[in-house]
């Protein structure tokens, strides 16, 4: 008889053969055994879901892989996940990321003891092929008014009750979502009155090279200013939130190796602040 799992692991993929097999496998090394892994592949082009699919066949207790008929992005492939998630946890993973070995078990910990948060982010370890490029940290317990400073929780990173993704819908699938789905996921999050909280230490490493931050183009940008700018609304933040819908707009203009050498300064420093 099949038990559900306390954890389910939700991992959308495309397009991310080179390093699928070492973050599957980030799971799989955890200490902590209750999960099951659910890939749903998002019509990769490339050996993606045949990699997946061998994961699932040697651990056919564990790891469950669906596949989209066409490329949907990544809210809506989540949202499929979630559909057939029975753990009461609903754990965040990246086909190209890694969980370091204990992350499951010390969130698992967090949120069997700590009943009044809805949800536990961690801290992260940017890398790329030359190596890790420091280390960020959030803001333990973050508040509405940090949403438009977008410093709330480091999306890949979250373990959300099964019942807060329930009774938000899971993800807006939206034109303005585009690369922003965690964003308003949280503004939903906050309307709602719920709280999460960051641990203070970096438990996932999130590989970011310069094709990561390529990717982004100018649409995302604005659309995440007008997403700022939902959240002020929304949440009925003071007129000064109602600026930062300009920083995206600002960095969205700036080269990409600004861009790259603005977040590694940033990295940094809280890096220093940490020792």
């Amino acid at each position: 008889m099949h038990r559900s799992p306390k954890v389910s692991v939700i991992m959308g993929i495309y397009n991310c053969e080179d390093t699928l097999s070492e973050s599957i496998e980030s799971i799989i090394n955890q200490t902590y055994k209750d999960w099951e892994l659910i890939i749903c592949d998002d019509a990769s082009t490339d050996s993606s879901y045949k990699i997946a699919c061998h994961y699932a066949k040697r651990y056919s207790n564990k790891i469950i892989v669906i596949r989209n008929n066409e490329n949907i992005k990544l809210a809506g492939t989540l949202n499929k996940c979630l559909s057939i998630a029975a753990g009461e946890y609903i754990a965040r993973q990246d086909g190209d990321d890694i969980s370091l070995i204990n992350r499951l078990e010390k969130q698992v910990d967090f949120l069997d003891n700590n009943l009044h948060y809805m949800v536990v982010g961690t801290g992260m370890i940017p890398f790329d092929d030359l190596g890790e490029n420091g280390i960020r940290i959030g803001k333990p317990e973050p508040r509405k008014e940090d949403i438009p400073k977008n410093r709330i929780f480091m999306h890949a990173t979250i373990m959300m009750r099964r019942e807060a993704y329930m009774a938000l819908n899971g993800y807006r699938v939206a034109t303005r979502t585009r690369r922003a789905e965690d964003f308003d996921l949280w503004i939903r999050f906050f309307a709602k009155g719920y709280r999460g909280y960051n641990l203070q230490e970096a438990l996932y490493k999130v590989r970011e090279d310069n094709s990561a931050f390529a990717r982004r183009r100018f649409k995302h940008y604005t659309d995440l200013s007008l997403l700022i700018f939902l959240a002020c609304k929304t949440l009925k933040l003071p007129i000064k939130y109602y600026l930062f819908m300009l920083k995206p707009l600002i960095i969205g203009l700036c080269p990409t190796l600004i861009v790259r050498n603005y977040h590694r300064f940033k990295d940094s420093v809280i890096n220093e602040k940490s020792i």
